[in-house]
């Protein structure tokens, strides 16, 4: 390059001038004058000061502080309490050898960042273990139990076990009526994990419920190894498995509990063959029902018929017995008391959706209950049935015969609920245990019949509770039929009775006799598992924690 063309000018108001017809679009034009700005910046900010306005400044510069930093008006002699004490959180030390349901209830009850981490005791894959299926396995444990009558704090806690087992933390499981859900967050910087299933079918069979606890009970334990795959194989093998008793003994079950009920309320050899053979017909017109795919509401309302019908049969033909027994065992065999006990207890332990679709859905099967004997009791008193309301206050007193009756009516009812061969023992003898605390409290102490049902209920789940973790299984089996010979059968059909013979306000004091009779059972029972975990700290040296609420404002 020669030194004149170095000395060439490079601007483009230069090149423009040695050449009209390179320009550049940011050029300024020919013949327009641009005021001098005098060396200040053209761009501007938008929070600058306008000119003319004279901004305050501080007397003396303060550095810039962090986000974290106390402001200026902060005194450490005037602060309020810390929420994390000086001397940090303290430690929940939870003990291994507690039944996985007291462990995880703990520390769902702890907030995410208080919970201890989890310590993986299943085998995993060199890359970690497959969130989504961890997270299926989970919902498909969690929908069994809750298909087969389980509350719902314990199936949160059991879907919150199996993450831990596969070293998941962060997870949230939740539980409603139909509805499971469960979320798992790696970390606080990557997206959440959420999977959820919904519950169709629900069907009583406490042999798989026990069986479902006894996975979750080898997946939490340290020295057992199950992998994701064996825990698949065994769920399947679960969920194909038949029911223990066949359909017969199912039927034959139901009619011997009819006719131990009505022994119970004053009944005789003919009244327990006739209870029991309205019972049988009852469980027989519900199945064919069921076959035909009519909701339940419509399986209740006819499997209350054949026994009223049955009792108005007896008092038409004039035969000496007493027909409202015949019509009270039969409905024994009817009254939904495992639904009841479950929602009260949801209810009771801060799960209100579940409970308020659980107590929806005994309110439903007893209108059922309700239309099938009003239907019966209504032509039999237009055909002139002598029915008497008043019988329900001469039940003799027969305290062998009915510690008899009450044990044979758990026993059966653990029939009916599908329960194990080695749990039938134990609850036979707890119904047997309950009757005999209802009888001495009610016919020898004449305490009212509300608080004599609380009592022996309480004791029902005591027992139930102790004998559920002496065998680190489900309260439910050794709780649920032995509260059989406590509902409130009786009280129920009077009231029904009396409204059928248009003696509305007699009826609906019965009928509400009934209901505190039933949510006696049920705090009951529920009051009694709390009492165990109250004395006997299984998960930990504080316990479960329990909700903190507002008092009233």
């Amino acid at each position: 390059m020669t030194e004149a063309e170095e000395r060439k000018p490079r601007s483009d108001e230069a090149r423009s001038s040695y050449d009209p017809e390179i320009t550049s679009e940011f050029a300024i034009p020919r013949g327009l004058a641009v005021p001098k700005t005098g060396g200040e910046s053209e761009t501007t900010s938008e929070f600058a000061v306008p000119e003319g306005l004279d901004a305050p400044q501080p007397s003396s510069p303060e550095p810039e502080g962090s986000a974290f930093s106390p402001p200026s008006t902060y005194h450490a002699k005037q602060a309020p309490p810390a929420f994390t004490p000086p001397t940090g959180i303290p430690a929940v030390s939870l003990i291994k050898d507690a039944p996985w349901q007291d462990r995880m209830r703990t520390m769902l009850r702890m907030p995410v960042t208080e919970r201890p981490a989890p310590e993986p005791v299943q085998k995993a894959d060199e890359g970690g273990p497959a969130v989504p299926r961890v997270l299926d396995l989970t919902l498909r444990i969690g929908e069994l139990l809750l298909a087969g009558g389980e509350n719902a704090e314990d199936v949160e806690a059991a879907m919150f076990a199996v993450c831990r087992s596969y070293g998941l933390d962060r997870c949230e499981p939740n539980v409603t009526f139909t509805l499971l859900s469960i979320s798992h967050q790696p970390s606080l910087v990557e997206d959440p994990v959420t999977a959820s299933r919904t519950v169709r079918r629900r069907g009583t069979d406490y042999t798989r419920l026990a069986a479902v606890f006894r996975l979750v009970d080898d997946l939490t334990d340290p020295e057992t190894h199950i992998s994701l795959e064996e825990a698949y194989r065994r769920l399947a093998e679960i969920r194909r498995n038949r029911h223990p008793y066949p359909g017969w003994a199912l039927t034959s079950a139901a009619g011997l509990l009819a006719g131990a009920a009505s022994l119970l309320v004053g009944g005789d050899v003919i009244v327990f063959v006739a209870a029991a053979l309205g019972a049988i017909l009852g469980d027989r017109l519900a199945w064919l029902c069921a076959g035909r795919g009519l909701p339940e509401f419509y399986q209740f309302t006819v499997a209350a018929m054949p026994p009223a019908a049955i009792g108005v049969a007896l008092t038409l033909t004039h035969v000496d017995v007493v027909a409202s027994a015949v019509i009270t065992g039969g409905l024994f065999a009817l009254l939904p008391g495992r639904a009841l006990v479950a929602g009260v207890q949801d209810g009771l332990t801060g799960f209100y959706i579940t409970a308020s679709a659980r107590l929806l859905e005994v309110m439903y099967f007893f209108v059922g209950i309700v239309v099938g004997v009003l239907v019966v009791l209504y032509f039999g008193v237009k055909v002139g049935a002598k029915l008497n309301p008043d019988a329900a206050l001469n039940i003799a007193e027969r305290p062998l015969l009915q510690i008899a009756a009450s044990m044979l009516l758990s026993l059966t009812f653990a029939v009916l609920l599908q329960q194990e061969r080695s749990t039938v023992l134990a609850v036979t003898l707890n119904g047997g245990v309950a009757w005999s605390v209802y009888g001495a409290m009610h016919y020898a102490g004449g305490i009212s019949p509300v608080a004599s049902t609380a009592v022996a209920a309480g004791l029902v789940g005591l027992f139930g509770q102790l004998l559920s973790r002496y065998r680190f299984a489900s309260a439910l089996p050794y709780t649920t039929a032995a509260i059989g010979p406590l509902l409130p059968g009786s009280a129920t059909y009077f009231g029904l009775l009396s409204m059928a013979q248009n003696e509305v306000d007699e009826g609906l004091v019965s009928l509400a006799k009934a209901a505190s009779l039933a949510m006696a059972i049920a705090i009951g029972v529920n009051l009694g598992s709390e009492i165990s975990r109250l004395f006997l700290r299984f998960g930990s040296a504080e316990g479960r924690r329990a909700a903190k609420r507002t008092r009233g404002f």
